[in-house]
């Protein structure tokens, strides 16, 4: 079979949020960019729950209008509960000035109507197409492009972004991957037709549970706008195959292990059979190399607990596309001051509310019976994703001050 050589300005591997919103900012300012995407899209993903600072980028970029159309789920905070005890963090009483509102999705059509978008400005998206080979190159970096069908492709540009997410096409090809430093435990999730009853219920909250002895064990219920919802569970890898011997089982078994769940859909069926993610957690020695950078999933992923995926692939989507346009006009950009010691900022934020969660500390603090309003908010800040925000002390020294506030809270409560 014959093979062609072609050119560029950018490339972009993955047409996910983070590849579509870096796509759609760099086309509206005159930028020729190709998106290479592996699968076929409308595809399924999950991640369906936004925090209100994605908003932000979305409208920077142009895309708020996806929101729009979509006419997703409304999402205003977050619920969590304890033993069947719940507690409402509401992101638009936060210490951080900025939306507090955003949706809940299904990624299947929400990526879609993303990488339409930067497709009508003029990205020129190929999907069922792979990386076969990659040199790297601080000028002209190349890849070699296998489509599903029609000649293999090599393609030089002057810049490539990794949006490839769980993928991590460039980290592999590169070397780059290293030990997250998180415990490895396993996403078991599925669909529903959520049929729920209960007055109470909030459908513009994401529902996060766990039991009060132990939080390693967590439930999620992400509800939609068209009466479905994804349910999900997060459990310790080596203990998911006492559950059941497949996805199904092992779903029936955590749903079955929470009863206040269990109450609350006790009339849902599965729309969509349930499947695992595991090792989610991943991290890199660097997030940018000759000529390339990684965003999003492709370079760091933490957890699912507190949905902070899409808002860090957007924000570092849209910081490297910036970057990556200085570049082509002739300025030296220091990637690693610029953009990766900003970005592992913040992710490190999150990071430390992840661990958390996971000690137990953030459950004593959030389920206090009577916490001050001031320190509510900034908390509520940080879970809205405002984990930029250096002004916010739960943000500029979060361990120092999640480790004081739960001690106070465990001696308030003893």
């Amino acid at each position: 079979m014959s093979e062609l050589s072609t050119t560029t300005d950018v490339v972009i591997i993955g047409a996910g949020p983070a590849g579509a919103l870096a796509a759609k900012w760099l086309v509206d300012r005159g930028v020729r960019v190709e998106v290479i995407e592996a699968r076929y899209f409308p595809r399924f993903s999950i991640g369906e729950s936004l925090l209100p600072q994605s908003m932000h980028y979305l409208e920077e970029a142009g895309l708020l209008h996806v929101l729009e159309e979509g006419g997703y789920q409304h999402k205003n905070g977050a619920r969590f509960d304890q033993d069947g005890t719940s507690v409402d963090i509401d992101f638009r009483d936060k210490f951080t000035d900025g939306y507090g509102t955003t949706c809940q999705v299904e990624r299947a059509d929400f990526d879609h109507r993303l990488i339409r978008a930067a497709e009508q400005a003029g990205a020129v998206v190929h999907f069922g197409a792979r990386i076969s080979d990659f040199t790297a190159d601080t000028q002209a970096p190349c890849l070699t492009i296998t489509p599903d069908e029609g000649p293999v492709r090599h393609l030089t540009a002057r810049f490539v972004i990794d949006a490839s997410g769980f993928g991590r096409v460039l980290a592999r090809h590169e070397g780059l991957m290293r030990a997250p430093g998180l415990s490895e435990r396993t996403a078991v999730f599925a669909h529903i037709e959520d049929h729920i009853s209960d007055p109470g219920y909030d459908r513009e909250k994401i529902l996060l549970g766990a039991h009060a002895s132990e939080a390693e064990r967590w439930f999620w219920l992400i509800p939609f706008a068209n009466g479905r919802a994804s349910l999900g569970f997060v459990e310790r890898a080596h203990r998911l195959t006492s559950l059941g011997d497949t996805p199904e089982a092992q779903h029936q078994a955590l749903w079955k292990s929470f009863p206040y769940l269990t109450e609350l859909l006790k009339d849902a069926r599965l729309v969509r059979e349930p499947a695992t993610l595991g090792g989610y957690s991943a991290d890199v020695e660097r997030l940018h190399g000759p000529g390339y950078v990684l965003v999003g999933n492709a370079g760091e992923f933490l957890d699912p607990i507190f949905s902070s995926g899409v808002t860090i692939a957007l924000r570092s989507a849209r910081d490297a596309a910036a970057l990556v346009y200085r570049s082509l006009q002739g300025d030296n950009v220091d990637w690693h001051r610029e953009f990766e010691l900003p970005l592992r900022q913040g992710i490190s934020v999150f990071r430390a509310f992840v661990d958390a969660w996971y000690d137990g500390s953030l459950a004593t603090i959030i389920f206090h019976p009577d916490p001050p309003a001031y320190l509510k908010r900034m908390i509520s800040a940080v879970l809205a994703g405002y984990a930029w925000d250096t002004t916010n002390p739960f943000v500029a020294a979060p361990r120092k001050h999640l480790a004081s506030l739960a001690a106070l809270c465990k001696k308030e409560t003893a």
